[in-house]
């Protein structure tokens, strides 16, 4: 029985790697979620998962030395994932403080609690030892590194090593905006508050390994979506605008460049650096899907227009006419500071040493995203107006 517990697995991504875990393993797993269910934690996204026997949700801070001693002592997790953080932005340029705190001293502190849990002594070099099997994955972002040059204002074909090539078999969609990329070696430059935050974090884990022998590993992913992403990121905002007939913003003339990785892809590739990945390294996630962020908006309004059009059982969700759905929701709006203008992951590493690649092309994953919108309207309503806020307190708050 592997024992996990996932901090902040009531947002996007710790949510779908709660419900791939369970998928993939059964009953062959005990998790224990610690959310303090902030403005994108959203209790509903995992309702059906925290019902299961062998999940057991707990509200509160990861900042709790008290509480996240006694979570660790208590169900013994052989694996940390911390994917707890404030994410957003925007967010950060308004109240950095925050994110300072949660981000730096929040994963410090579980850092502590779990190298206090774990230490079983010292060998014979006097080095500390710790439980067999324990780890510690801090789960980071690209956007650690900074910005890349975009080199081409159209994509030109992507280059990989044959080693890589062995990996990606079947893909012929593999394109680039530029000549470098980000891999694990890439010196840190963060250029927003955000980024900061995380970069603070990955560093505290790193020296934990150094200084401690703390068994951690640390993934920097490219920008993920699917289901469950809270509508004020990019993709989840488009569709919803569209359906209701707002204008869609664009920062700049959204030229920016994001390499786009399928949510599932990356949960999958959590799982194996934790059960594979070796003590103490960095492993970048990508998904070889780069494109500008004026061409993700427009795919989103054409397939969305293309399925109002052939499918008309779902012109009920329209708040608009189908006529509508076009290029001239477009709305260009002012660029937000400092705003990074490409990233693109190398995933070499984790592609050679473990034999992850990402399985799902953008025009797949994509359609399946705004199809899983399109089917869960109810869920996406909870958080527009904000009922997912009161679902604990009506459903979970009386069960801990």
């Amino acid at each position: 029985m592997t024992k996990y517990l996932v901090t902040g697995a009531a947002g996007f991504i710790g949510a779908n790697f709660v419900k791939y875990i369970l998928k993939k393993w059964g009953k062959d797993v005990e998790i224990v979620i610690l959310d303090d269910l902030t403005y994108a934690g959203n209790l509903m996204t995992i309702k059906d998962e925290i019902e299961q026997d062998n999940v057991t949700f707990i509200k509160g801070d990861i900042g709790n030395r008290e509480l996240v001693t006694d979570i660790i002592a208590t169900h013994n997790p052989q694996y940390i994932v911390n994917f707890a953080a404030e994410s957003h932005v925007d967010r950060s340029i308004t109240n950095p403080r925050l994110f300072l705190e949660t981000n730096i001293l929040g994963t410090q502190n579980l850092l502590d609690c779990a190298r206090n849990a774990w230490f079983d002594g010292k060998d014979g070099n006097g080095k500390n030892k710790y439980k067999e099997g324990y780890k510690f994955l801090q789960i980071s972002t690209d956007e650690v590194y900074g910005s890349l040059s975009k080199d081409f204002d159209e994509a030109q074909p992507l280059t990989v090593s044959e080693e890589v090539k062995r990996v990606i078999e079947g893909r012929g969609d593999l394109k680039t905006f530029g000549t470098k990329f980000f891999t694990e070696s890439t010196p840190l430059a963060p250029r927003s508050p955000y980024s900061a935050a995380k970069t603070g974090a990955d560093l505290i884990t790193l020296a934990y390994h150094e200084t401690y022998g703390m068994p951690i590993n640390i993934t920097r992913c490219s920008n993920n979506y699917g289901p469950y992403h809270f509508p004020e990121k990019l993709i989840p905002l488009i569709i919803k605008n569209i359906l209701e007939g707002k204008k869609l913003p664009v920062y700049g003339k959204g030229e920016n460049v994001r390499d786009w990785l399928y949510v599932e892809d990356h949960a999958k590739a959590i799982d194996m650096v934790l059960r594979q990945g070796k003590i103490g390294e960095v492993y970048n996630v990508g998904g070889f899907n780069e494109e500008q962020n004026i061409n993700i908006v427009k795919t989103v309004i054409a397939i969305i227009a293309r399925i109002m059009n052939n499918e008309p059982q779902y012109q009920s969700l329209l708040k608009c006419k189908v006529g509508d759905i076009n290029d001239n929701l477009i709305e260009f709006v002012a660029d937000r500071p400092g705003h990074d203008m490409r990233y693109a992951i190398d995933p070499t590493k984790i592609a050679v040493e473990l034999g992850w690649y990402p399985e799902t092309p953008f025009e797949i994953g994509i359609e399946k995203t705004i199809r899983w919108y399109l089917e869960n309207q109810d869920w996406v309503e909870s958080v527009a107006s904000g009922d997912y806020q009161r679902y604990y307190e009506q459903m979970y708050h009386n069960r801990q």
